[in-house]
């Protein structure tokens, strides 16, 4: 199966200097590739090259086969639409007329919209959810209103191919999951390609059917999201110093504090990450036990803790660490009751919670 777009050796950069060299990618009509990388690495150097708006310094750029940069400007603005980061400030026009400038690729040399061209422009109003906005004038909208009006502007296209930077930008949380199932939709349902560059990894890896990792001269990795992000930790990609990246939960954990820990918390099953992230906030060195290897608490803990005992999933807890957690919990001066059940697998937490309420050291009830 032949790919609807492909880069073979490609190399870009500005004033005939390289940036980045040998990206080759290929993707399937309907697929979404996200690149990820840090500030400055090249990602919207490549957009804009692929947006035709930078030349490529060697290597090529084909879509359905045809090369990009052989085509012409009204057969590219028909195939590809393009959302870059750039601010456009259009005076005295309204959110309808700005969105209706993406079908003048299909108009005639006056440029008069066809009744169906208005109905394709009010199609992309409501599929960006601003059709409440249509009679604005542009300049009175917000920046995440106005990232939205561009996006619709760009679907107006009717485009085979969407090359977007960073279209997160400005939106709020909201808008961001509506924006991605969008693209989402868009490239499952209407057949719809996607190029994007994101911030937000966790959003990169649920969205992307692919990930492009630049970083150096060169692509540090390229794949699939789980592909991607085992193979080469986030905390590398960024040179990460202060924290970590949980790549199954798609979380960031701040660094931990390190020290002899103060705080014992008896956790487990998602009770004592609220307990845990507290007392990294407030800079307080702790330790958590006893938790299944499998547990959503022992991910955090081994994040965040300085120190913490861990058992084998689906068996109950051994003799061996339960008197390691006790040691270690007596060595504390408080310990932390997170409220997990307890039952035949956990049975050991709830002698180290009888024990710590004897000893005193149980300060949350």
């Amino acid at each position: 199966m032949t790919a609807f777009f492909e880069t073979n050796g490609l190399a870009v950069g500005y004033n005939g200097k390289t940036l980045i060299r040998d990206i080759d990618i290929a993707l399937n009509k309907g697929g979404i590739l996200t690149l990820i990388g840090p500030n400055g690495s090249g990602k919207s150097t490549i957009l804009k090259t692929v947006a035709r708006q930078l030349a490529a310094i060697r290597g090529s750029v084909t879509v359905e086969g045809s090369e990009l940069f052989r085509m012409s400007a009204k057969e590219v603005a028909k195939k590809q639409a393009v959302v870059l980061t750039e601010r456009i400030r259009p005076e005295l026009y309204t959110v309808r007329d700005l969105v209706g400038l993406g079908r003048y690729p299909y108009t005639n040399i006056v440029g008069r919209l066809t009744d169906d061209d208005r109905r394709i422009v009010d199609e992309c109003l409501a599929l960006v959810h601003i059709k409440d906005l249509a009679e604005r004038d542009f300049m009175t909208l917000s920046d995440g209103q106005k990232q939205r009006v561009i996006l619709a502007r760009a679907l107006a296209q009717q485009p085979e191919l969407l090359v977007l930077d960073e279209p997160t930008a400005y939106l709020d949380i909201k808008h961001k999951t509506e924006l991605l199932s969008l693209l989402r939709f868009l490239a499952r349902e209407r057949g719809m390609t996607v190029i994007m560059s994101l911030h937000e990894i966790d959003l990169a890896a649920k969205a992307s059917d692919l990930l492009l990792c630049v970083k150096g001269e060169t692509v540090a990795a390229f794949g699939t999201p789980d592909e991607v992000l085992r193979s080469l930790p986030v905390e590398e990609l960024y040179e990460l110093e202060k924290g970590s990246y949980d790549p199954d939960f798609g979380s960031v954990e701040l660094e931990k504090t390190e020290g002899k820990p103060r705080v014992f918390v008896i956790a487990g099953a998602g009770h004592g990450i609220p307990a845990m992230r507290s007392l990294q906030r407030e800079r307080v060195p702790f330790a958590a036990g006893i938790l299944f290897e499998n547990d959503v608490d022992a991910r955090v803990a081994k994040k965040l803790a300085s120190s913490c005992v861990i058992a084998p999933a689906f068996e109950p807890i051994s003799e061996e660490l339960f008197e390691k957690a006790k040691t270690l919990m007596f060595a504390c001066e408080k310990v932390i009751d997170a409220g997990t059940p307890v039952g035949t697998f956990n049975e050991a937490n709830g002698r180290l919670l009888a024990l710590a309420r004897e000893k005193g050291l149980l300060k949350n009830e």
